[in-house]
């Protein structure tokens, strides 16, 4: 039982590691388009 318990709990923790690297990519990619954005806004003027 404790065994189950064991593997339940570390396949927890890889998906929590691979969810939060997914939302540092997309927080990433949204940094990147508002940095875009803020660009060309500023090469407009």
């Amino acid at each position: 039982m404790m065994r189950i318990f064991a593997c339940a709990l570390m396949l927890l923790g890889l998906a929590a590691c691979e969810t939060a690297k997914g939302a540092g990519r997309d927080i990433s990619k949204a940094g990147n388009a508002i940095s875009g954005a803020a660009q060309d806004v500023q090469n407009s003027f």
